[in-house]
């Protein structure tokens, strides 16, 4: 068996405490956002919010846009709020791109916090 020196010793100490903290911080943020990484669609939704018609349903149309959102379409005021779920199961629009909610209804008053009553632009089909 190969000796091993002390600064080895120390150097694996420190990369196992490393990944041990790594661990710890990221398994709280994941079950934390109530979600199983998009194995199930968010559920369908149609409400008013803050005087804004917000509309969430299952989408079955291909395109790039919709494999961002996981086969799930928005509409704020009948126009498509595009979305897009992280890999950690989080959900981020093009109007409130940096601002990761749990879900599309989240998304979607997000957006309407962030319109401020301003419309929704019709986003351009590349």
């Amino acid at each position: 068996m190969p000796d091993i020196t002390r600064r080895r010793a120390l150097t694996t100490a420190a990369a196992l405490a490393a990944t041990a903290s790594a661990a710890a911080l990221v398994a709280p943020a994941a079950s934390a956002a109530g979600h199983d990484h998009g194995h199930t669609s968010p559920d369908t939704f149609d409400e008013v919010y803050k005087g804004r018609r917000i509309q969430g349903r299952p989408s079955s149309g291909g395109g790039h846009h919709n494999e961002h959102g996981g086969g799930y379409a928005v509409f704020v005021d009948g126009v498509q709020l595009h979305l897009m779920q992280n890999a950690d199961g989080t959900w981020i629009s093009v109007v409130s791109h940096y601002d990761p909610v749990p879900n599309p209804r989240a998304a979607a008053r997000a957006a309407v916090d962030e319109l401020q009553g301003a419309p929704l632009l019709p986003f351009p089909a590349n």
